[in-house]
């Protein structure tokens, strides 16, 4: 089975750009992620104003169509209900799960953010679709928070039956080591940052290739 992967956008990345190209880059590296099997987009966009991120949603949704991959909200169920949204990203100061899911029945998506294995064995059991767990390793995305390390991320995957995506500073090259927590993927936001060609191709990839290799361990 193939790992969830999971974009999370950043406009901020993409300011440097003149006028409003940064709505149009950050929907284009939508595209081109969710084209390369990116399992899920997350916009997370805080201080834009409604409307601006209602349209920016919207746009992401039609970016992704033709794939199966998914757009969810940080934070904003209203926004997310008004764009047509694949589902919500609830922070861990968000409304309570069991409100969010009356709101977005299924097969919309509720995920939730948690850092702490007390988190992850909380209220949220049967109401939300996934956790992003984090932050594993250091990331420059959270200066000055301490990293949860890879053996709080295993603890996190044993204390629950719901999917748990590593967060927080997963390169490439630490794949393999969260493949063997026994997460099911994996989330970034500067690891799709890079505008290389082919750069989101060969991230999917990577990460198919690193849990592939931890399934046929499994199986041995």
């Amino acid at each position: 089975m193939n790992p969830v992967l999971a974009l999370i956008t950043d406009r901020r990345r993409l300011q440097g750009e003149p006028g409003a190209a940064w709505e149009r880059s950050l929907v284009r590296q939508v595209g081109e992620a969710a084209r390369a099997g990116v399992s899920l987009v997350q916009v997370r966009e805080p201080g834009l104003e409604a409307a601006a991120l209602v349209r920016l949603v919207a746009a992401c949704v039609a970016a992704v169509r033709g794939t199966t991959c998914r757009v969810v909200v940080n934070d904003r169920l209203d926004v997310a209900l008004a764009a047509g949204a694949h589902g919500v990203h609830l922070r861990g100061v968000s409304v309570p799960a069991d409100r969010a899911r009356r709101l977005v029945p299924r097969p919309l998506l509720v995920g939730r953010s948690v850092h702490t294995v007390e988190e992850v064995a909380g209220p949220d059991k049967g109401l939300v679709d996934y956790l992003l767990f984090g932050a594993v390793f250091e990331t420059a995305s959270k200066p000055g928070r301490p990293a949860a390390g890879l053996e709080a991320l295993a603890g996190a995957v044993a204390a629950t039956t719901i999917p748990v995506l590593a967060l927080g500073g997963v390169t490439p090259e630490r794949f393999a080591a969260v493949a063997r927590t026994g997460a099911a993927g994996l989330a970034g936001i500067g690891l799709f940052a890079v505008a290389a060609p082919g750069a989101p191709a060969r991230i999917v990839a990577a990460a198919r290739a690193a849990f592939d290799t931890r399934l046929s361990r499994s199986l041995t």
